[in-house]
């Protein structure tokens, strides 16, 4: 992995470089959240299939030139430079270049705070500098080594420092494992209690963190940048009418998030897959909020997430313009989103109730005669008990038993009240 040497309170200066008709406001996000300067960004007319550079030699020379005169540390380019041109580019600028990959994986780095994100984040970087490791090198013919009857000489630099990589790369896999087995054990037990589950998911800085605190009580670590949070963190949210719920906080999604991190996170991201409905959360106020929602669809598909029930949440309405483009657009692409600002704890009761009708059903009348009391304690249980009123000749009951599943079954709660039920 190339280090950019950062003298203390001396930012690095960057160039950025993107592809034709591909907005750069994401990747100078990126830099920003890094503490990089970015002192320019250009994208690109045309790329061209060059073995050098991925362009003309021309076009190559042109952006050196311009990123010395700009005074710039480094070059970053927002797509996957493969090994050999990032090793031609650094040759040719004399400047630390690295892509939008590196980026990712230097945020992540800085933000991982628990022991399964930091392991992730370690692998994903030495699986990602792997191949990198031979621009390290202007010669490769240092070697350690070789006794008389062994093959060659002994191992060059290279390949020995390739060998321990590999080696280490094995060993954090063998740690992961057991962390993540860790993890399945805890998921499994908070599977046993009946208590339902909700992942807060959506992209990056879209304020799910933000979400969770307001809903919960939490004190999850909240920041106007990208990846302000790694960990997932799972909080009991306590219902108004009774009966609680466990609400997940996810890591954010990003558009093009590299195959690395998205496998080395996908225990973490289980936790979407996993829920009984997801909390799928937009920055109503950003322009890219369809892109976005793109993105995370992709995501979720990706990690074979997309099956579980949905509500799209549009979060910071109270920064979106009501009459606006971007407001109308929302409201014809999203009719029956939920609109909140969690800063401002505004729109939580149709939230919390939205979320009650997805997993507990709708509220349901009930008269049960008193030979079935006994299902009192079910409701008790498994749902959420509104109202309860004895009479003569009956007990009238208010409660959510759950709804039916999408193939026409119902769930054991609602089987058994189902002959009770008052229209």
């Amino acid at each position: 992995m190339i280090e950019v040497q950062e003298e203390e309170n001396t930012k690095v200066k960057a160039l950025l470089i993107g592809l034709p008709q591909v907005s750069l406001a994401e990747l100078e996000g990126l830099c920003s959240t890094l503490g990089i300067e970015v002192l320019r960004s250009v994208n690109l007319t045309r790329i061209e299939p060059s073995p050098a550079y991925g362009m003309g030699s021309g076009k190559a020379q042109e952006i050196s030139a311009l990123a010395h005169e700009l005074n710039a540390d480094a070059v970053i380019f927002d797509y996957i430079l493969e090994p050999r041109k990032q090793r031609n580019w650094e040759r040719l600028t004399k400047l630390a270049v690295f892509d939008r990959q590196e980026v990712i994986l230097r945020i992540f780095s800085q933000r991982a705070q628990t022991k399964e994100a930091v392991l992730q984040v370690q692998l994903a970087r030495l699986e990602y500098s792997l191949p990198r490791l031979a621009h390290m090198y202007g010669d490769m013919a240092r070697q350690r080594g070789g006794n008389y009857g062994s093959k060659g000489s002994g191992e060059t630099q290279l390949e020995l420092d390739q060998r321990q990589v590999r080696e280490k790369i094995a060993r954090l896999k063998k740690e992961l494992a057991q962390v993540v087995s860790e993890r399945t054990t805890q998921r499994k037990k908070r599977d046993k209690r009946p208590c339902p589950g909700c992942a807060i998911v959506g992209y990056t800085n879209a304020g799910k963190s933000t979400l969770l605190n307001a809903l919960t009580g939490a004190d999850v670590f909240t920041e106007d940048k990208l990846f302000a949070t790694l960990d997932p963190t799972t909080r009991r949210l306590n219902l108004k009418e009774g009966g609680s719920l466990l609400l997940t906080d996810t890591v954010g999604f990003i558009s093009n998030l590299p195959h690395s991190l998205v496998n080395a996170f996908k225990s973490t991201l289980e936790e979407a897959k996993n829920a009984d409905l997801q909390l799928l959360v937009l920055d109503s106020s950003d322009p890219e909020v369809f892109e976005q929602y793109k993105t995370v669809k992709k995501v979720l598909e990706e990690i074979k997430a997309d099956k579980s029930k949905r509500i799209i949440v549009l979060n910071k309405t109270d920064l979106l313009e009501k009459d606006s483009v971007n407001a109308l657009q929302l409201e014809n692409e999203f009719p029956d989103a939920i609109k909140i600002s969690a800063k401002n704890h505004q729109g939580f009761d149709e939230l919390t109730g939205a979320v009650c009708d997805s997993l507990l059903g709708p509220v349901r009348k009930i008269s049960l005669p008193f030979d079935k009391q006994s299902l009192i304690s079910d409701i008790r249980k498994n749902g959420i008990l509104i109202d309860e009123l004895w009479s003569k000749d009956s007990i009238r009951i208010k409660a959510r038993i759950g709804s039916e599943n999408e193939d026409g079954t119902k769930p054991r709660l609602l089987a058994l009240l189902s002959p009770y039920l008052i229209n």
